[in-house]
């Protein structure tokens, strides 16, 4: 079983795990730090995984609630129908009482010799090729310490600020820092940079958080890094939604996601 990038610890419940919260899971501002959802969605899919036995096809999340450093995640996994090829899965992770991410998903293979794929990668010149980009937090504690972009197009991080994206689309090469694998949790982590991308449509100092997210494995193959081919369709009421198509280096759409999210502005250097 590949290593994970976040702690998630079995009980002598096959249904149940648990998550301890450090810091390295964690983003957002000295004080406020919480744990990041794409590690909520992650640990929810390994879990179901685990529990099952089976690899994911789709799963969505609905985010609830914050889980602080510190904390500590039960992960409890449903599985209302299981047939001969397919599982329907439940999780519902909390704190204590509080609900923090709720997970729908299907999990299974079967065999068959169809595959193919009708949307190609983009044109991308290769990770070392493109200048490493840094978080605008700052990219030096919590969640994005562990992580390396690279931008290939667009504004990422500190560099948002200008004019806005004619087309609302980012592109960046993404991998976790160490010896992990990319799997299901690993883009499901990367599905959730989906609000790092409305800074570049707005041209402002802007992101987000999460209402959602929903992630579609294809099919996922041996690769170093992923291309995360980032648009946002639309802002409008406070609210922006996007899309993700994620990569491989060698051109195989391994997944695709899709996010709802509360758009943040921050004017002010006391925002940041």
């Amino acid at each position: 079983m590949e290593k994970l990038f976040f702690d998630l610890r079995a009980t002598h419940n096959p249904h149940r795990w648990f998550l301890p919260v450090e810091p390295g899971i964690c983003v957002g501002p000295p004080g406020n730090a919480f744990m990041f959802g794409g590690i909520g969605m992650a640990s929810a899919v390994a879990a179901m995984e685990r529990t099952c036995q089976r690899p994911l096809i789709w799963a969505t999340a609905q985010y609830l609630n914050y889980a602080r450093p510190g904390s500590v995640v039960d992960i409890d996994v449903w599985t209302p129908v299981e047939g001969k090829y397919n599982t329907q899965a439940r999780v519902v992770s909390h704190v204590d009482d509080k609900e923090i991410i709720t997970v729908n998903a299907a999990l299974g293979q079967r065999d068959s010799p169809y595959s193919g794929q009708w949307t190609d990668r983009p044109d991308a010149p290769p990770p070392e090729d493109c200048d490493a980009a840094e978080h605008w937090r700052g990219s030096d504690v919590g969640l994005h310490s562990r992580m390396e972009v690279r931008v290939v197009r667009g504004r990422y991080g500190k560099d948002r600020e200008g004019n806005p994206e004619a087309d609302g689309r980012t592109l960046l090469w993404a991998r976790p820092r160490g010896d992990f694998a990319i799997d299901a949790t690993m883009l499901a982590i990367m599905a959730d940079f989906v609000p790092s991308g409305i800074g570049n449509a707005l041209g402002k100092n802007a992101g987000g958080n999460s209402l959602d997210n929903t992630l579609r494995i294809r099919r996922i193959v041996p690769t170093d890094w992923v291309l995360c081919d980032i648009r946002i369709l639309g802002v409008h009421g406070g609210f922006a939604h996007g899309t993700m198509f994620l990569y491989s280096q060698g051109g195989e759409l391994m997944a695709t996601a899709s996010q709802s999210v509360i758009v943040r502005v921050r004017e002010r250097p006391e925002d940041q």
